[in-house]
């Protein structure tokens, strides 16, 4: 079976989009700064194309035999694809032993059959990585963060629970000194102003207010109305006998017309009611000479 029958062909759509963009995030920079950390601990040079070199799987298992040897016991140089698939699964295998968490691990299509070599390239460095947190001399990468685990005694823990941790604050260096009881003034004052601290609690400061100067002068009973004039347009105190002409007056008033309280009121209109031919009350019967009008009683 040949190396051509792994090779897949050109993705189109979203399948060529995606691979496009990981294979943007390819870093040349880092594919060198691998080649020379690589070629020194193998002692193997790796050919022009830095990942066609590593198809074949041998140049891992190398690597991870250098770092934690003994990881792949059997290197198989043959050219045939599926024992150089097996070398790939062998070097996965052993970096996953030697501490390469599993997220950044490629696969083995993402190397042998051009898929992502970004990931490739991804796994290598967190491999370099873990080297260097094992002690082991790298140029690359980042140490990772060791795990310091303690433990305390039951006693040791309970006594904890009688101290107020300093993430919920502290109380030392704290007093009660300058507060007044519950309700009572606070003085404020300004030492640089030439201010007196007040001696009692009566004083009113000026923060608050005074009424020095202040009097009752003018002021009426409550309920009582407050006459409003001004002097300039001539108007003078009114007393509070007469009404003010602003709440209306009743001057030319009568009660003329009026009838009592429930008693019907006549409405009159010439086109209904006839002319009466009788003497109206309090009239003589010679002397009543109406002119044409009605009267029409409401009821």
């Amino acid at each position: 079976m040949s190396a051509t029958h792994f090779i897949r062909g050109p993705a189109y759509g979203m399948s060529a989009e995606v691979k496009n963009k990981l294979a943007q995030k390819y870093d040349p920079q880092k594919e060198h700064e691998l080649r020379q950390w690589i070629e020194e601990l193998t002692g193997k040079r790796i050919g022009e194309n830095f990942m066609e070199s590593l198809k074949d799987g041998v140049i891992l298992c190398d690597l991870i035999n250098k770092l934690q040897p003994g990881s792949v016991r059997k290197v198989n140089e043959s050219t045939q694809n599926w024992h150089q698939l097996e070398n790939i699964g062998n070097f996965i295998r052993a970096i996953s032993k030697y501490g390469v968490r599993p997220h950044d691990i490629f696969e083995a299509n993402d190397l042998f059959e051009n898929t992502n070599y970004t990931q490739v390239q991804s796994t290598l460095i967190a491999l370099a990585s873990m080297a260097k947190t094992k002690g082991i001399k790298v140029n690359m990468g980042v140490k990772y963060a060791e795990k310091h685990q303690r433990k305390f005694l039951p006693e040791k823990l309970k006594e904890g629970r009688n101290i107020i941790g300093l993430q919920m604050g502290t109380n030392k260096f704290a007093s009660q000194q300058g507060m007044t009881a519950y309700g009572t003034r606070r003085h404020l004052y300004d030492p640089k102003l030439g201010t007196d601290q007040p001696l009692d609690q009566a004083t009113i400061s000026l923060q608050m207010g005074t009424n020095k100067g202040a009097s009752q002068a003018g002021m009426t009973a409550p309920g009582t109305k407050r006459q409003i004039f001004e002097p300039a347009l001539g108007m003078e105190h009114c007393d509070t006998q007469n009404i003010s002409l602003q709440m209306g007056s009743n001057k030319g008033a009568s009660q003329q017309g009026m009838t009592v309280y429930g008693l019907p009121r006549q409405v009159y209109d010439s086109k209904y009611c006839l002319t009466p031919n009788y003497a109206m009350i309090g009239e003589d019967e010679g002397q009543y000479n109406h002119s044409h009008h009605n009267f029409y009683n409401s009821e």
